[in-house]
């Protein structure tokens, strides 16, 4: 995709959504973190109603040790993989407690230390909490990278790479967030909403999806 196209397709992203967040609900920083590394192979949606009562009651790293694993458990058995994302999530505060005092850190490589936590969920903590101009590569995203043109790459990696040379000013702290939307929303993964999309013009996708046909109106039987 060309400079200029790469410009005006997310000019018009940006149009649409001036102010785009995560859906992934939180009270802080660390709850943020919790929330990500739970929301691997799971909803948003999901995520949050599980999550709503255990941040009500757990907000930081030493309240989630004294919960504990069994306790965590209980917040969020219906969120998949939650024996793992436990025993990951009590790991990680502890290493928290240990390492950091507490608190989050904003550095890529210490946040990939702790348990649970890859690539993808230290760029969105970065992004979301410290202001980092990081691109973190869901389905989503890798989709719209490369069934547009925007981004084509094999990987996760690869379509980040490409997306940080790619994206320009003003739009780089907010790029994820419109490349998730969009492919949540409109880009979606078994067949796209390319009628009502406003950067299918743009896009390199051939067969582009045409609106779904109206449903006959029933008849009317005379009484």
């Amino acid at each position: 995709m060309k400079k200029a196209d790469i410009f005006e397709f997310f000019r018009r992203l940006a149009e649409a959504n001036p102010a785009p967040e995560t859906e992934l609900e939180s009270v802080n920083v660390y709850t943020l973190l919790v929330a990500v590394v739970l929301s691997a192979q799971a909803t948003d949606a999901g995520v949050n109603r599980a999550t709503r009562a255990l941040f009500a009651e757990v907000d930081t790293p030493e309240k989630m040790v004294a919960l504990g694993e069994a306790g965590l458990k209980r917040h969020i058995k219906t969120i998949g993989l939650f024996n793992t994302k436990a025993k990951n999530v009590i790991a990680l505060s502890q290493a928290l407690i240990d390492q950091h005092g507490g608190e989050v850190p904003a550095d890529r490589a210490a946040l990939e230390a702790l348990p649970g936590v890859g690539r993808k969920t230290a760029n969105v903590v970065m992004n979301v909490a410290f202001g980092h101009e990081t691109f973190a590569v869901d389905t989503h995203l890798f989709r719209v990278g490369n069934r547009t043109g925007l981004a084509p790459g094999k990987t996760p990696l690869a379509v980040e790479l490409k997306l940080e040379k790619a994206v320009p000013q003003p739009f780089r702290l907010h790029a994820h967030h419109w490349l998730i939307l969009h492919g949540r929303y409109v880009c979606k993964a078994r067949t796209p909403d390319c009628w009502k999309c406003p950067v299918a013009d743009l896009c390199r996708y051939k067969p582009k999806t045409p609106p779904p046909k109206a449903k006959a109106a029933d008849s009317i039987k005379p009484a």
